[in-house]
């Protein structure tokens, strides 16, 4: 069975979501707000006066189940769980689509076969798409599995770092394939813009020599690193590529995190069976597929309207209800 979890918009929801410092590491964002997200759907879930849901004292969004069946508060679309439910009627944005800055990064996870690549991105971005009630994004990022920046080996070592290896090939044809599909993206006028991550010098210039689609931006996590290195500055620069930096997590959502967000420990929904044999839930092997980020962001204002995470997971078995 898949999964399909999902923060609605943590920029305006309310109370259940608190405000966090800029500089949050996504994978704690992402967790934050599917852990407010699970609770407000169970409490809207609820019968009146039934106080089977409680707010953690420690004010965190850790939340209990007892009673409280998975299906009161998830729905099945096209055979996959939603957690929570799915609202068909939300509005998307509130302005016109030329007034938005769209932002999506989509992260694939470890572990995740490579021959399902391009059908997560189309699940990704069809999820976005319906969630915002637009047919377009601004610009398009790709995070790879298995692909890290390390400034310090660039700044030391020149073009040298984050080279792809001969042990890489089965790697490198899974990102030139679902780069491919990138390009028609990008064709289609889906992704106006389309780029990277976490590409060192090396890697990106094997990249480059491999593709007809050249990216547009390269997204890189510099770390505890003050400056971004010179080199790949002026590789950037010579191949008229833009740079940025980042705060993510490349591995935003390991398979433990999920268990815990999902299981009936005192953080979790309740949506999966364990110890607790007030609740059934499902049973089965957790495996993280992929996290995709969306930002909206009002042009002429700078001001972010919509914010949030989509993420994926196969559960190996059926459910035992």
């Amino acid at each position: 069975m898949k999964l399909r979890l999902s923060t609605s918009n943590i920029i305006n929801g309310g109370t259940s979501i608190v405000r966090r410092p800029a500089s949050e590491k996504s994978n704690v964002e992402l967790v934050n707000g599917l852990r407010s997200n699970f609770t407000a759907s169970m409490q809207a879930s609820m019968p009146a006066g039934n106080g089977d849901i409680l707010r953690a004292a420690d004010g965190k969004g850790a939340i209990k189940t007892a009673a409280l069946p998975y299906t009161s508060w998830t729905n099945v679309d096209d055979g996959c769980l939603n957690v929570p439910a799915n609202n068909p009627d939300d509005p998307g944005l509130a302005e016109e689509r030329s007034e938005y800055d769209i932002t999506v990064k989509f992260f694939l996870l470890p572990k995740t076969r490579f021959s399902d690549w391009r059908r997560h991105l189309q699940d990704a971005i069809t999820a976005v798409l319906q969630e915002l009630s637009v047919d377009s994004v601004d610009l398009l990022i790709i995070s790879f599995p298995g692909v890290s920046f390390d400034a310090d080996s660039e700044e030391t070592g020149g073009c040298g770092s984050n080279k792809i290896q001969a042990s890489e090939t089965e790697l490198v044809d899974a990102i030139l394939d679902v780069w491919n599909m990138v390009a028609t993206l990008q064709v289609k006028g889906v992704a106006l813009r389309t780029g990277v991550a976490e590409f060192g010098c090396e890697r990106l210039k094997e990249f480059l020599s491999k593709t007809s689609h050249r990216p547009m931006v390269n997204q890189i996590n510099v770390r505890d690193a003050c400056e971004v290195p010179q080199s790949i500055m002026e590789l950037a620069k010579q191949e008229r590529i833009e740079l940025l930096t980042h705060n993510d997590c490349t591995n935003i959502l390991p398979q433990g995190t999920l268990r815990d967000l999902l299981g009936d420990g005192p953080n979790g929904a309740g949506l999966l069976a364990g110890l607790n044999a007030e609740t059934k839930g499902l049973e089965g092997d957790l495996s993280p597929e992929w996290v995709v980020k969306y930002t909206a962001v009002i042009r002429d204002r700078g001001v972010i309207e919509h914010k949030g995470y989509f993420a994926s997971a196969d559960l190996l078995q059926q459910p035992t209800v």
